[in-house]
């Protein structure tokens, strides 16, 4: 079976491409988390960065610190997940590509 590693090379060079256009893109929408009722909203970015955490008043508790950190840890790991999972719908149909170039082990 021969290949055409020209062509290869031009499939490779476009998916390149795709990646890094879809990883902009992604690097400019948001995803958000909200746990405790409201009482914790974290967005993040779909590179997987954190860029707000908002905590009503009401979670505020002196006596209770630990709830507190429960909830900041819930809501970052939930939006991390959730840009994972945009991330994975973006770049998904791009790392795709790879199997049909017939490559071993992709």
């Amino acid at each position: 079976m021969s290949m055409d590693m020209n062509k290869m090379l031009q499939q490779v060079q476009q998916m390149q491409e795709q990646m890094a256009q879809a990883q902009e893109e992604l690097a400019h929408e948001t995803v958000e988390a909200s746990v405790g009722g409201g009482m914790v909203v974290v967005k993040a970015n779909g590179a997987g960065e954190i860029i707000e955490i908002k905590i009503s008043p009401e979670a505020i508790d002196p006596d209770d610190p630990e709830g507190l950190a429960d909830l900041v840890l819930a809501g970052v790991n939930e939006a991390l997940r959730n840009a994972q999972e945009l991330m994975q719908s973006k770049l998904g149909g791009a790392m795709g590509g790879l199997k049909g170039l017939g490559l071993p082990g992709l």
